[in-house]
């Protein structure tokens, strides 16, 4: 199993269980974030030691809270 990364989204049909998504890594002063192509979902934060090595991850998990929807996109790494 890879690295498994919950992504906030406001469209969790925008994908099926399986597709292969791309993200873009965004910088702020101390951390790294996350986009789904086409702004379809954000991650959290995370730290230097923490970045992606790749670009590119699949869905394997569509999910909601009380707050949020989620995507959970696996990476191989």
């Amino acid at each position: 199993m890879g690295r498994l990364m919950d992504f906030t989204t406001e469209t969790p049909d925008c994908c099926e269980i399986g597709d292969i998504l791309q993200v873009e890594e965004n910088k702020l002063p101390t951390s790294y974030w996350y986009m789904i192509e086409h702004a379809y979902g954000a991650s959290g934060n995370f730290k230097n030691r923490e970045r992606l090595k790749t670009r590119s991850g699949k869905v394997v998990k569509k999910w909601n809270d009380e707050r949020f929807k989620y995507l959970t996109l696996e990476f191989d790494e």
